[in-house]
């Protein structure tokens, strides 16, 4: 196996600027043995500008005139997108068969039969297009006003998603009364997703470290962010977590992967224990501290 060794090493200080310029940019952070990592997936933007440093394309980056079409393009290069249908199904089963149906009693006795769900890192959709599929499956929510917004950084992951079309990677847990029902078989042994699950789908751009833009997003039922956390320190988990509660309803749900936790990082959260899983709930009165109204 070949191994790719950027022809144009990094210096400690170039990493140092990289580092921090992405960190204060989405909150990912990269710890000094890390230096590699970004000298091998950003040596192809070096190649394509034609450069011959990491400080000329650092300049190109902080104040060249096309600066945020670059600044999309590293976002792309440094983040890892590895997501599937149904993935941590036991999760799923607990969102569908016990949070789900417990946030529908209390929205129904106040007269509010609107449910929101945010898959915050989606990727390239897998996700949130598994959560339509659920809801699609519960007739009990079929006079529901349902809604599934999808984000990421990544615009490269965004524009999979969009697309709606797949390979055979993304079904390794699929049931095939899922493929059958709500995909299309389309050339070289893909499979389009349905009108009828795009249509309760926003897939859209978002910076989870910027509070100004994820407020407008709105309110939420539930928070899916999974496996998403772990590229962060402590600061930035706990600046993102924040703004999560701030877009939950009181007694809405946060679901993270089953590798995370909120440990150290928020006590604004309950964990709630459910038959299959545990997951963090923001308690009711938590909305008196922030001056939110159910």
């Amino acid at each position: 196996m070949l191994i790719f060794t950027p022809d144009i090493p990094m210096s400690e200080d170039e990493f140092q600027q990289f580092r921090d310029f992405v960190y204060q940019h989405c909150g990912l952070h990269f710890t000094p043995d890390a230096k590699y990592l970004l000298e091998k997936r950003l040596a192809k933007r070096l190649q394509h500008h034609k450069m011959s440093s990491y400080k000329d394309y650092y300049y190109l980056l902080r104040y060249g005139r096309e600066k945020d079409q670059e600044l999309a393009e590293v976002i792309d290069a440094l983040t890892t997108n590895e997501t599937y249908f149904f993935r941590e199904e036991y999760q799923l089963k607990t969102l569908c068969e016990e949070i789900v149906p417990e946030i529908c009693v209390r929205k129904e006795a106040s007269g509010k039969k609107k449910l929101r769900i945010w898959s915050a890192g989606c990727s390239s959709g897998e996700e949130p297009y598994t959560l339509a599929m659920l809801l699609l499956d519960k007739p009990s929510l079929r006079d529901w006003d349902l809604e599934v917004i999808g984000t990421d950084i990544s615009h490269r992951v965004l524009n999979i998603a969009r697309k709606g079309v797949y390979s055979a990677a993304s079904f390794r847990t699929t049931e095939q009364g899922y493929l059958e029902r709500f995909f299309t078989p389309v050339e070289n042994d893909k499979y389009r997703i349905n009108d009828e699950v795009r249509d309760l789908v926003n897939i859209s751009h978002l910076n989870l470290f910027d509070t100004q833009r994820v407020a407008l997003i709105g309110k939420m039922d539930v928070i899916l962010c999974r496996n998403v956390i772990i590229y962060f320190d402590l600061a930035a988990k706990k600046k993102v977590v924040q703004n999560f509660h701030d877009r939950l309803h009181p007694e809405g749900y946060l679901l993270l992967g089953h590798s995370e936790s909120l440990m150290n990082i928020s006590t604004s959260f309950a964990l709630k224990h459910f038959l299959n899983d545990m997951v963090y709930q923001r308690p009711e009165e938590s909305a008196l501290l922030s001056g939110d109204r159910p």
